[in-house]
């Protein structure tokens, strides 16, 4: 890199100094862009930008998370200014797109409705802001309507060394540590005197009248203040230098797109909430109700779907909903320009089109889950192995009057199972839509190959929470499995997964069990084939208990066979029970009897599909 300039490092307190960076303009190994314009670090003058941000020059997205307003920290943000110790950097992204804004902050109106070439968001350093303005001009914060937020500085308040970190306290107060209530307050009555002398004074005041502050201290009764070098007048000019000459650091993002914004606050911000394309859609594609025309606000939507039932699925993330929006914007609307669901198209949505899908949106939304839970027996997205199918089958149902739901079903288990990843990228997503469109419009759609390799089902675990680990939970539950205890009782209910994402899952073969009576069984004990849904209480009854034991306590009821049978477990377990014996291998043969069992149970879900079995241990298989 051809180092063009030198950077002078500047001293910290030489505060009439700018640094100016120069760097090479680069683009693809030629110099085109200068970066220096698209991340630029500049500062201000804490006067310049409060009254910047009082001219409404500045905006705070609504995105912005809430005012967290301490009289500590504040106290500890001038501390840090008093001692001309450097703050965080506030984020300004400057663009030409409208978002919606909080219209003040700390009660000062900073925001109007004027049309502007170019808007400036402040991304992060909203507290900051906020605590700056409210200290000097006053305002109110929210939940302390009574409490007044300006800062008082006490002059006779000195440093004791250079390390001090105390001080601080007493030196800056607010009213009500000062206001004595005419003497009722015996602990602020030295406070007020000082104040009443003159010695301790807003901050404001020392910047819009300076003259009068210090004229009152060298006009005092007792003249002990007329000494330029007294040590509280020496203390009022260094407030006043602070107020003058303190540089807020600032970085200006400048012609970036939404997408690498929400990558430079992430990597900034990290204390706080990452800023989503989600937040800067909602505030993109706001509009206030005004002229006789509707208003329009995303998150209120979505919040409002959130509340049409007790749906588990309705939780799903803001993410996943928008990109279902743009499925449905991409294959409803021509010529929408939003050709894919990446933060790059997503930011190009815009209210209209929301607003011409949204009541068929919704109905699709709610079909989706609906066929999820009522069709397929999951009671949550904990289940669900793909993301993407919120988007294909909310994609088929979007105006879709007589969905095939035979078809569905074969569509959700044979992608689940497939021994390949085949919907994990955008690419697989348009394929499985366009082949759902298909079905849609009658065009009788073949399934190509299932491919089912037994090795992938002995290897799954519940500890992955993978894919393929999810497909057979779902699978299990798709079974509506029986307590063992109470044979007429479903184990799963949407109480079930409100509780946990962990469902209560039983190992038929105990961990502590197989430790102890490790036998010649070769496969892991973890495996989901060893596992099955139980309510807690049988889950409690079973413990770490021996399977012939513990079997033995049900397998007298009648019911007990079909029982076994909906958790998709072999009945060889109760034979073993029976006889009071098990083979030296027997937690190898149920896991492989139990593959058998679900290889059948996918044989019956996926009739259309031409089911190939292979074992990545022994080879291919029929």
């Amino acid at each position: 890199m051809d180092c063009r300039s030198i950077v002078r490092q500047p001293d910290p307190l030489d505060l009439d100094h700018k640094r100016v960076l120069v760097v090479p303009d680069i683009w693809h190994g030629r110099y085109r862009m200068n970066y220096t314009d698209r991340i630029r670090p500049t500062d201000k003058g804490i006067a310049t930008y409060l009254e910047e941000l009082r001219g409404k020059n500045y905006q705070i997205p609504t995105f912005q998370r809430e005012i967290v307003w301490k009289m500590e920290n504040v106290k500890k943000l001038w501390d840090s200014i008093y001692k001309f110790y450097p703050l965080g950097s506030i984020l300004v992204w400057k663009t030409d797109i409208k978002l919606q804004n909080h219209r003040e902050i700390g009660g000062h109106l900073i925001t109007d409705d004027l049309a502007r070439s170019e808007y400036q968001y402040i991304l992060d350093g909203q507290q900051r802001t906020t605590s700056l303005l409210t200290s000097l001009y006053g305002g109110t914060v929210k939940g302390h309507e009574d409490f007044s937020p300006a800062l008082y500085i006490d002059l006779t308040i000195l440093d004791q060394d250079e390390t001090d970190d105390e001080s601080y306290k007493k030196r800056f107060l607010f009213w009500h540590e000062i206001d004595d209530r005419g003497g009722e307050l015996k602990a602020n009555s030295g406070k007020r005197r000082k104040f009443d002398e003159g010695l301790i004074v807003k901050l404001i005041d020392i910047q819009k009248n300076f003259g009068t502050i210090e004229r009152r201290l060298v006009e005092s009764e007792n003249g002990d203040y007329r000494n330029y070098d007294h040590p509280f007048r020496t203390q009022l000019r260094r407030v006043r230098e602070v107020l003058d000459h303190y540089r807020v650091p600032l970085i200006e993002l400048k012609g970036i797109q939404v997408s690498e914004v929400c990558q430079i606050f992430e990597r900034i911000n990290q204390a706080g909430r990452p800023l989503n394309i989600f937040d800067i859609v909602v505030a993109k594609t706001f509009r206030p109700e005004a002229n006789g025309m509707e208003g329009f606000y995303l998150r209120e939507l979505i919040e409002d779907l959130r509340g049409v039932n007790e749906s588990q699925f309705l939780t799903i993330d803001d993410l996943t909903y928008l990109q279902i929006l743009a499925i449905l914007i991409n294959r409803n609307i021509p010529n929408s320009g939003i050709r894919n669901i990446t933060d790059r198209y997503l930011n190009d949505i815009k209210a209209h089109q929301i607003e011409e899908i949204w009541g068929a949106a919704k109905r699709a939304i709610l079909k989706t889950f609906d066929f999820l839970e009522n069709y397929l027996y999951l009671n949550g997205p904990q289940l669900i192995p793909y993301r993407y199918l919120y988007l294909s089958l909310a994609s088929y149902f979007y105006n879709n009057e007589r969905p095939n739901y035979h078809f569905l079903k074969q569509y959700y288990w044979f992608y689940c199972f497939h021994g390949e990843d085949l919907l994990s990228n955008t690419t697989h997503l348009f394929e499985h839509i366009r082949m759902l469109e298909e079905e849609k419009n009658h065009q009788n759609p073949e399934f190509p190959r299932l491919l089912i390799d037994k090795q992938k089902l002995r290897a799954a675990s519940y500890s992955s929470k993978g894919r393929f680990s999810r497909a057979i939970l779902s699978l299990y539950a798709n079974q509506k499995p029986k307590d063992w205890r109470h044979t007429d009782r479903d184990v799963l209910s949407n109480v079930y997964y409100i509780l946990t994402d962990r469902p209560n899952l039983h190992h038929i073969f105990p961990m502590d069990y197989i430790r102890r009576n490790p036998g010649s069984n070769k496969l892991d004990g973890n495996s989901l084939m060893n596992i099955a849904y139980l309510t807690q209480i049988t889950n409690l009854e079973i413990s770490n208990r021996n399977p012939l034991e513990y079997v033995r306590d049900y397998c007298n009821n009648p019911d007990f066979e079909k029982v076994i049978d909906s958790h998709l477990l072999p009945l060889e377990i109760i034979e073993w029970a029976r006889m009071d014996a098990m083979p030296v291998n027997a937690l190898d043969l149920f896991i492989e009897k139990r593959i058998d069992l679900i290889i059948e149970a996918l044989r019956t879900k996926v009739p259309s599909a031409n089911m190939k079995v292979i074992d990545t241990l022994e080879g291919p298989s029929e």
